[in-house]
């Protein structure tokens, strides 16, 4: 079969097309979707508590500077990304927190949403906070991601934070 061209065209390419989306259908399903099922049964609610818990235990670690409670909560790999975009390491992050380089005077969270995908939790999240810190005051709704793994030990722990400033858009001034 000629078309306007001097190469053939396969007739063979559409039905190998087709049969290949239609594998790999399922695959590409699996790769974005949670994956509760890689958690044994009951786990899954349990591991929601966990980090519930976790959670609540950031939020008074900000709320009341406790290093000792943050250094926990954190894996030694940790990375912050403030609103400014800034970069934090776990120790830097502590030492902001020892120092009163970052100080909440209220931290109201809602609108959390925990998805696992195995050994991996990740926690959206609107905080409205109001305080100070060493680049300015942090008052306003921020939504931040939080990712948690579960390390070899058995224990979540935090490895990568980011918010991003809720602004107004022009529209609603």
């Amino acid at each position: 079969m000629l078309l306007n061209s001097d190469k053939p065209v396969s007739r063979h390419k559409p039905l190998a097309l087709a049969i290949f989306l239609l594998l790999s259908a399922p695959l590409l399903s699996a790769v974005t979707q949670p994956q509760h099922h890689s958690l044994p049964k009951g786990q899954k609610h349990e591991s929601h508590h966990e980090i519930d818990q976790m959670e609540q235990a950031w939020r008074n670690a900000m709320m009341t500077a406790d290093v000792g409670s943050m250094s926990s909560l954190l894996a030694d790999d940790f990375i912050s990304i403030g609103a400014n975009g800034t970069l934090h390491t776990k120790e830097e992050t502590l030492a902001r927190l020892k120092n009163w380089r970052e100080h909440h005077t209220a931290l109201d969270l809602s609108d959390r949403k925990v998805r696992f995908y195995g050994t991996t939790a990740v926690v959206t999240s609107l905080a409205n906070v109001t305080g100070v810190n060493s680049d300015g005051e942090p008052s306003g709704s921020y939504r931040y991601t939080r990712v948690y793994v579960r390390n070899a030990q058995g224990k979540w722990k935090i490895v990568s934070f980011e918010a991003s400033q809720i602004r107004e858009s022009r529209e609603q001034k």
